[in-house]
């Protein structure tokens, strides 16, 4: 079991001078980043640059994000506590417990069984109980618990999936990198006079979203660390 004691300085130090001092000063949000234990959901051997300022690699060419891009994309769904949120790849699962502390539900899938399974126990471990982690093809999303309030997706897409689009509640919000390998802009979509439309918010670099509504392995090869 992971001590959740460990790192606090280091925690409230990320916060501080990785979060707040970017321009993020939802009080709500920031709490969440302070009592998370980062640390936990990276391998042991890494747990000391946990709170770092970057991504850590977490294996099967995954990663996971710098904390402050956990943030910003948190903060950009504006949840306020009784949402139902989808998460398009849960990698290590950090990114699912900040949206578990600030929704009602969370629903998050991940292509990589193994990283999923991982992913489950560290987080009922935890005691996060309000999170379901399902195994498959994130880029068709979880039809099953649709509609959304709120959809993130954290693995770099050419377009926003129209699958997941149609996920999406009224009034929802959908934040997602889109772009190709050389680069893309994380984008939220919102409703604007009853129609989706998209605002880029920073170049950013993640890891591509495989699957069938995502880019294909010949369209994109795999990029070693740092992404994400």
């Amino acid at each position: 079991m992971c001590d959740t004691l460990f790192f606090q300085e280091e925690r409230e130090r990320m916060v501080v001078e990785q979060i707040e001092q970017r321009g993020i000063r939802n009080e709500r949000l920031l709490a969440v980043m302070r009592r998370v234990p980062r640390h936990c959901f990276v391998p042991p051997h890494l747990a000391g640059q946990a709170y770092e300022d970057g991504p850590l690699p977490i294996g099967n060419g995954q990663t996971i994000s710098q904390p402050y891009i956990v943030a910003l994309m948190s903060s950009l769904l504006g949840l306020e506590g009784d949402e139902t949120v989808l998460e398009i790849g849960t990698g290590s699962g950090y990114q699912a417990a900040v949206l578990g502390e600030l929704a009602r539900t969370v629903h998050t899938i991940e292509r990589h069984a193994e990283l999923a399974d991982c992913a489950s126990r560290i987080l009922s471990g935890l005691g996060y109980h309000n999170i379901e982690v399902h195994t498959g093809d994130g880029s068709s999303g979880w039809p099953e618990a649709a509609p959304y309030q709120a959809i993130m997706v954290t693995a770099a897409a050419p377009r926003p999936p129209e699958v997941l689009l149609k996920q999406l509640a009224k009034d929802g919000r959908l934040v997602i990198p889109v772009g190709d390998r050389y680069g893309q802009d994380l984008q939220l979509w919102s409703y604007d006079g009853g129609f989706l439309s998209p605002e880029n918010i920073i170049p950013v670099a993640f890891v591509p979203l495989r699957g069938e509504h995502g880019w294909k392995d010949e369209e994109w090869q795999d990029r070693p660390f740092p992404f994400k």
